[in-house]
Parts: C-alpha cells; structure tokens; sequence
C-alpha cells in the first residue's frame, strides 16, 4: 500500500473517532500535508463542538516559591534556598493578588510550586484551608504531579492519601503541569530529579479516580523527537481511556513551544531548532487527530502569539486559555505577550468565533 493510500485511510479512521496507533500517528505527523491535518482536525472540533465557540477563562498564576530542587534546565525561574532572590510567597501578598484577580471578574488561581526542601504536606494544606477561609468563592487549580509525586514521598503515604489530604484543605482541580515530554530519556536529561513519566502518570490517575479535574500538557520543541511526541500523546490518551466511568478525567490537552532564552537547555544543547508556527498548527491538529478522548485542545498564545493561535482554532483547538494576570516562568524565558479580557474576546471573534467566558471544569459562564 502507498503512503498516499495509508495516510487517506488512517485520516478516514481518526474522522470516525476511532485511535490511530503510534505508527500510523508518526506517519500522519511526518508525511501528510498540513493542509489535510488542519482540515481533518478541524472537522474533528465540529464533532466535539459543533458550534463556533471558542471558550476561555479568567484567573491568575500565582508562585507560591520560586526554590525548586527539580533541576530543570527549561527553567530561568528557580533557585536553591539559599539564593537571595528566595521567596515563599505571603498570606498578605496572596490577598492583594487575589484582589485583584476579582476585580477583574476572575475566581480561580493557578497556584504553582516548586519542589522546596523544607515545605512539606502539612505547609500547603494549611495554605489552601487559609486561602479558602479567606476568600470562599476562591478556586485552587493548583500543583501537579510532580508536586504530588514529591509531598508523597516525603510524607510517606500514597498519591491517593496525599491527593484526599489536599482536596479536603480546598484543591479544586489539578494541573496537567510538569509532563514536558512523557519519554524518561528525554526526562532523565532535562529534568533529571522531577518525577518520571510513570510516576506523572500514576499520579494523574489516582486524581481521575477521585473525580477531580485535571489536565494534561507537553512543552515541545527541545530535545525531543517527533516519534517521542506520538509517544506522548498515546500515553495520555491510554490514560485517559483508563478513567473511571463517569469521571472528568482530563478535560483539556495544552501543549506549547520550548522557551528557550538563556536558559541551561540551550547553552547545553546548542543546535536546538525553535518551533517554527507552522510546526505549532501542525501539531494541533497531530493533537486533536490522535486525542480521540480528550473534548478540549488549547492553542498556548501566550507562547505562539495571536495570530498563530487564531490559525490553531481551525487546526482542531477550540480553547485559548487564560488572559494570564501574571505569569512568571515561562516568561523569564522569553513568552512576552499578552492579553486582556477585551481582546482575548476581539482575537477570537476575528477567528471567526464567538467567545465564551468558561470556568475550569468547562462551565459556560456567560
């Protein structure tokens, strides 16, 4: 059989919703043109949403400390306990931030950590019980894997304890954050003490037993390989089709760009080529063709820019995401753009679309 004919029918099998296998998902990636990925995907969104909105949200990321023992070379961020730019953030300064963030209409913080040494279980279920007393209409979309690998093994009990420890103190949904690129030889080199790909895997399955939201994510363009990426993808989708019935699982996949600028990665591996927008949209639709159980695709404008994500919402994404009050880590390495409420909602509607304000179970809020 020709590549020609083998591509036309892998296209005509992931139409049908049915899961291509890794080989046939490196074929697609490698071989077909874009224009038949973009309009494949594309008609895969109508199959999951036939209407033209594209959703997104409103909500704040928040540092909860920028020491971190992962060793990420990605990561301009970071730093040990020791270094005089070392901070765990204050109960005051989450106050203001979070006045912030309803000010501007928004009630979710993306709360991030790091692997501090000296901040265990106990320190963030007592963060979030303080935040949720508080500010009670407040949403944690908060950690990760990693994070939950790390509390667990310090405390000595389970991914599942630690996961009902935390939900009980206020965790409303769990982050997708940390994958980078699901491949433990790609991991042992780029973030050789951040959990492995199992372990991210375990966690997030222990959290779609318990119901909550979650989602999942990759950072391309490094030291990976295109055959790696399907790799990935497949270990997500085999995860997902691993939820228990009736559960959430993980509503959304979003994948964006290495970010590169001064970063260790890069003065490491010198010949790194960056993810052209071209390279981006086509792996949109890679997404969306081999995600055959996961509703949501995100476009990451912070990274990619807005006219590239414009493109990505006809190459299968139908989510844009946060307008981003603050973001710290992907930006010290080089992400400056950004949007407010009334242009996330112009950029959409110039796509052709029409803007839906969602939370971060994927509630239409307007």
């Amino acid at each position: 059989m020709s590549t020609c004919l083998s591509i036309t029918s892998i296209l005509a099998k992931a139409l049908n919703l049915e899961p291509i296998t890794a080989d046939e998902g490196v074929l697609l990636y490698t071989k077909a043109s874009l224009s038949e990925l973009m309009f494949v995907a594309n008609e895969l969104r109508k199959k999951w949403h036939p209407n033209q909105e594209v959703t997104w949200i409103i909500d704040r990321n928040v540092n909860i400390t920028n020491v971190c023992s992962s060793g990420c070379l990605f990561c301009n961020f970071h730093c040990s306990s020791k270094s005089e730019k070392a901070y765990i953030t204050t109960i005051e300064e989450y106050d203001q931030k979070i006045a912030t963030l309803f000010e501007l209409g928004g009630d979710q913080i993306l709360l991030q950590g790091g692997m501090h040494p000296d901040l265990g279980l106990s320190f963030y279920e007592d963060l979030f019980r303080e935040l949720k007393k508080r500010h009670p209409k407040l949403k944690l979309h908060a950690l990760g894997p990693p994070e939950i690998v790390y509390l667990s093994k310090k405390a000595g009990i389970s991914y599942r304890e630690t996961l009902v420890r935390l939900i009980a103190a206020g965790l409303d949904s769990l982050p997708g954050a940390g994958a980078e690129i699901l491949v433990d030889d790609v991991r042992s080199k780029i973030s050789r003490n951040k959990c492995s790909s199992q372990e991210w895997l375990d966690a997030m399955h222990e959290a779609h037993k318990l119901n909550l939201t979650t989602s999942a994510t990759m950072m391309l363009g490094h030291i990976e390989t295109e055959t790696q990426r399907i790799e990935h993808l497949i270990k997500i989708r085999e995860l997902q089709d691993k939820k228990p019935i009736g559960t959430k699982g993980f509503l959304s996949f979003i994948p964006w760009p290495f970010q590169g600028e001064n970063t260790a990665l890069v003065k490491k591996y010198r010949n790194l080529a960056p993810i052209s927008s071209t390279d981006y949209i086509r792996f949109i639709a890679i997404a969306r063709i081999v995600l055959n159980n996961i509703p949501n695709i995100q476009a990451s404008w912070l990274t990619v820019g807005t006219e590239t994500a414009q493109v990505c919402l006809h190459s299968g994404a139908n989510d844009l995401g946060s307008i981003m009050i603050e973001e710290n880590v992907v930006s010290a390495a080089g992400a400056n753009h950004k949007l407010d409420a009334g242009l996330m909602q112009l950029k959409i509607r110039q796509a052709g679309f029409e803007p839906i304000r969602r939370n971060q179970h994927f509630d239409k809020l307007q």
